[in-house]
């Protein structure tokens, strides 16, 4: 599997010719999602989810789907009618011939005062988990954690204790189009001090093989 780091929370995994992107918002390219034959998204969120993107990798692939939260869903599935399906917390799906399991029901808190919104991960080939703007644990072993390192809701003890607690084979960064240069180093520092296993990021359009 050939992974892509896209801008901020959006990544592209390739496998068998075939395509699924994750979360591509208005953070990320505006071509992010175009030649997908898969799109995840996580939440609602603007840097998660953008509506023109999204119609634009559903507009470029005639045979493209997306598997999404109802909040998202909903916004799209009058436009592309059987291509838009609802999931959530335990339902496993395959897309575009990866085999995927969803973890997870809310966001992370961000302040109490702030209601918290629906969030799911998703864990893809039983190897590679996104889990949105949450922490959440799958109930199984991770390979690759993609990790959200800066975020309104998070801090970097919260991000080095997830680490520990999911115990996965590396961690690469994701959700960090607002963290900048300068503080890249104490973050990569940090986290692979304390993090106990292999971490790392890629620039936008950087990819590795899993």
């Amino acid at each position: 599997m050939k992974l892509t780091k896209k801008s901020h929370a959006c990544v592209r995994l390739e496998k068998d010719g075939r395509t699924l992107v994750i979360d591509p918002g208005t953070f990320s390219e505006e071509d992010a999602a175009v030649g997908a034959d898969a799109l995840l998204v996580t939440h609602e969120h603007i840097d998660h989810f953008n509506e023109e993107r999204l119609r634009a990798g559903l507009e470029s692939n005639p045979g493209a789907e997306i598997w999404t939260l109802r909040s998202v869903a909903e916004k799209l599935s009058a436009a592309f009618p059987g291509r838009v399906h609802t999931v959530g917390h335990g339902d496993t799906f395959t897309a575009a011939g990866f085999d995927v399991q969803v973890h997870g029901e809310l966001h992370a808190v961000i302040h109490p005062d702030i209601p918290r919104i629906t969030n799911i991960g998703f864990l893809v080939d039983g190897s590679v988990f996104h889990p949105g703007d949450a922490l959440t644990v799958p109930e199984h072993p991770v390979d690759t954690l993609m990790l959200p390192v800066h975020a309104p809701w998070n801090k970097i003890s919260e991000v080095i204790d997830y680490i520990r607690e999911v115990k996965p084979k590396r961690a690469i960064d994701i959700h960090d189009a607002l963290l900048t240069d300068l503080a890249r180093p104490i973050y990569d520092n940090q986290i692979g001090a304390l993090g106990g296993t292999e971490h790392g990021r890629l620039a936008p359009g950087d990819s590795t093989s899993l």
